[in-house]
């Protein structure tokens, strides 16, 4: 028997994808563009995407859904409890049943999420995207993602839904967690990163939410968002531009809240003219869950379902994600001449390609041989999750020099008191399968083993008494444990209090999708239990165990230290013991500002001159209580020599900016090593300062690097006057330390020339640098350059 041209490895992928499309009927190629999420119930639970509820009457069978076949399997392995043998089987079970009922025999390809790690019983819990962005080290995310994809690709997984590039405007957000920060240049970096990793492995990384998602209107899951055109390419579009241009991502997902009042599953500009023409991506663009029927339920822009269809199809996505709802109209709207049929061809071919691409249409795929039982949480992840959460733990304060704690001859009673300190949940993210599935049974425990800091504190502290009080819980008003609580706080040498969220989903939670919140205060009586425990006078260290920040002001000066740890996975227990003993020499730095008062939303450093200052202004004052990019260290960092080496460059030039950076201290160290760039007089208002260059260096005790940044002259770019990106001649001034607000090293230069105009997708994205050791000039560490 012949082999189709389209099943034959060694005919191009074009050749293998025209032959096919030629083969597929119009049902055929409706299928192609389609999904089916096979789920179960869970209780009395909310669903696990927004109105999922709506979406249950009137749904087909599975059998009868993949009659003409089926573009995707939604979340096979995170839906359910089932343990990787049985996740294997069943999946196995499904791409069967797909191939059997596609005419071509054609697989489904197969999407998770993989936000914290693979979502799926029993696979390793890395720390939260927002722990991502305050390890501020591309290369640590990027072989994390190495071992996501790996082990994702061993049981049978193709497509990742995973990393979000949000960016933060409005702390009391839900989805900050899922986030990398504040920062457009960090969360472009790292999620690059990111996506190198998990595509090195042969799985597909999606970019979401594109775009402006983070953005929406007081901090609401779903709002409108309501930026301008200059901000939105400033700052939301520029860390997908990174990951499209030089990652080389396969897949992008849409927004939900509507831009200015055109929502992004039907926007042309956004997904064909920007993201494909500009940009050159050539992946396909998927669904949010349910974000095509949107269209007509939430957004109202059409009047149905086949409308929204034709919409977005047009618009440029091509798969309608979890099931589909809406694109089976599109044969109707096809054979009455609604949509012509090139369109409908033009997404089928992507994602054939992908199919193609990935194996799956070769004739040694076996549908029934998919997917390895393997180990998803060996010692090599764990030893991975342990070392990101060690790097990711950020000290904000320790202005009554106590930590760190001596584990030998230090204090020989500890009470360990708040929800955080008892609760395993609270270290891990919302996307976690133990707080995305677990949470809503009964017997939910958690998916792998997380130890708690309870455990955590007992191992690193050998010789202190603990005594572990919760106080109160993470939610509600109940506040009776508090006295306990003060009791054992009174008792001990040391009271270290751990509160913070309990992630979960559409208010089940106090952090997590849906989980949006009114102001900053702690959840619940945390408050109350911090300011008791305080007015004990035991020495106390506030420990954050969060997913977006608090306010922290009316601690500050009385707690005598402050540790932050953004959802650092499950291993968090033993890196934030770790800190508190000084095993661990936090290297951690804020991917986001810590506000001081409960208000003032919204609010992040990338602000100019009215947003930043008050006096004579406001009566509010938004200045955070630990700014982006700060924290501490147990070693001492000195900076020094800064050198330009131009005073004047091109408008297509570049400067090179050095300093000497030096651990002055007895202890082996590693330091963020941050550059801004300001623009004191522009034809249109510019943030005060943002960040435009990064290293994390290792530097041991009495050692000195000199670090280099090559900044282009693209790099001072924005969008102008006319809504056209330009370089602008004139004084630029840059500043090199260790926090957004540290002034230590500042210098300036020009750019000198006529205004420059750039094209589209054609801009330098990123600050090479170079970090030189100054005891041994030959030792050279690998430059950062994402080109």
């Amino acid at each position: 028997m012949t082999t189709p041209v389209w099943r034959d490895p060694s005919r191009s992928v074009d050749e293998r994808v025209d032959a096919l499309i030629e083969e597929l009927d119009l049902e055929e190629k409706v299928a192609q563009l389609g999904s089916y999420w096979k789920r179960p119930k869970i209780g009395d639970a909310e669903g696990f995407a927004p109105m999922q509820a709506s979406f249950e009457a009137g749904r087909d069978p599975f059998e009868a859904a993949v009659e003409k076949g089926l573009g995707h399997l939604t979340r096979p392995y995170g839906s359910a409890a089932l343990d990787p043998a049985e996740g294997v089987a069943n999946l196995r079970r499904l791409q069967q049943t797909v191939v059997a009922g596609s005419p071509h025999g054609i697989p489904a390809l197969v999407h998770e999420e993989c936000l914290t790690g693979l979502m799926a019983h029993g696979a390793t819990t890395y720390p939260a995207a927002i722990a991502w962005g305050a390890s501020f080290d591309p290369e640590l995310i990027g072989a994390m993602a190495a071992r996501i994809g790996e082990d994702m690709r061993a049981i049978g997984a193709h497509m990742g839904l995973s990393p979000v590039l949000d960016i933060v405007r409005d702390y009391r957000w839900g989805r900050i967690e899922e986030t990398m920060g504040e920062d457009p240049y960090l969360t472009g970096v790292l999620a690059t990163a990111y996506v190198r990793g998990l595509q090195s492995a042969g799985v597909i990384a999606t970019l979401k939410h594109f775009a402006g998602h983070a953005a929406s209107r007081a901090g609401r899951n779903h709002a409108p968002v309501s930026i301008g055109t200059r901000e939105l390419h400033d700052i939301d579009l520029v860390p997908f531009e990174m990951a499209v241009r030089q990652g080389e991502v396969g897949a992008v997902m849409n927004s939900y809240a509507d831009l200015d009042g055109v929502p992004p599953a039907a926007n042309r500009w956004l997904l064909t003219e920007l993201l494909r023409d500009a940009w050159g991506f050539d992946g396909t663009v998927v669904a949010d869950y349910w974000a095509v029927s949107f269209l007509q339920s939430m957004h109202r822009v059409v009047e149905d379902d086949r409308a929204a269809a034709v919409a977005a199809l047009s618009a440029g996505l091509d798969v309608e994600l979890p099931e589909t709802t809406a694109f089976p109209h599109l044969v109707d709207a096809v054979r009455e001449g609604d949509l012509e049929i090139e369109v409908l061809d033009t997404a089928v071919r992507r994602l054939l390609r992908q199919k193609i691409e990935l194996g799956l249409l070769d004739p040694d795929f076996d549908p029934a041989a998919t997917g390895e039982v393997v180990d998803l949480d060996p010692a090599g992840n764990r030893e991975h999750a342990r070392r990101m959460a060690e790097e990711s733990i950020i000290l904000l304060d320790d202005s009554g020099a106590l930590l760190p704690l001596d584990a030998e001859d230090g204090p020989t009673s500890i009470a360990l008191v708040g929800p955080a300190g008892l609760q395993p949940r609270s270290l891990l993210g919302c996307y976690s399968f133990t707080n995305h599935v677990l949470s809503r049974l009964e017997e939910n425990g958690t998916s792998v083993d997380v130890p708690t800091l309870t455990a955590a504190l007992g191992a690193e502290f050998p010789r202190a008494a603990i005594s572990a009080v919760a106080g109160c819980d993470f939610t509600g008003e109940d506040a009776s444990g508090i006295a306990e609580a003060v009791a054992a706080a009174e008792a001990s040498d040391v009271a270290v209090v751990a509160v913070g969220d309990i992630a979960g989903l559409f208010g089940a939670g106090t952090s997590g999708e849906g989980c949006d919140v009114e102001d900053l205060r702690l959840p619940g009586r945390q408050h109350d239990l911090v300011e008791a425990v305080l007015a004990t006078g035991t020495p106390t260290v506030l420990v954050l165990i969060t997913g977006r920040p608090y306010a922290v002001g009316e601690y500050v000066g009385r707690a005598a230290a402050i540790v932050q740890a953004f959802m650092p996975g499950q291993e968090g227990a033993s890196a934030i013991a770790g800190v508190l003993s000084g095993r661990v020499n936090p290297s951690g730095r804020l991917p986001i500002g810590i506000p001081d008062g409960v208000g003032g939303q919204p609010g992040t450093y990338l602000a100019p001159v009215l947003a930043w200052v008050s006096e004579g202004i406001s009566n509010l004052d938004p200045k955070p209580r630990f700014p982006f990019g700060h924290g501490l260290s147990y070693s001492r960092f000195v900076y020094s020599d800064l050198e330009l080496s131009a005073t004047s460059i091109a408008p297509d030039g570049t400067v090179e900016i050095s300093a000497t950076v030096t651990n002055e201290s007895a202890r082996d160290g590693r330091e963020v090593v941050q550059l801004y760039l300001s623009d004191p007089v522009a034809s249109v208002v510019r943030p005060l300062k943002r960040l435009v260059g990064f290293t994390k260096i290792d530097l041991p005790a009495g050692e000195s690097a000199r670090v280099t940044f090559r900044l282009h002259a693209d790099r001072t770019s924005f969008t102008g006057p006319d809504l056209r990106r330009i370089v602008e001649p004139g004084e630029f001034v840059v500043r090199l330390g260790c926090s957004s607000e540290d002034v230590t090293l500042e210098g300036s230069f020009r750019i000198d020339g006529e205004v420059r105009h750039l094209v589209e997708g054609q801009r330098v994205l990123d600050t090479p640098v170079e970090v030189v050791a100054a005891s041994s000039p030959a030792g050279r560490v690998p430059e950062l350059n994402l080109s």
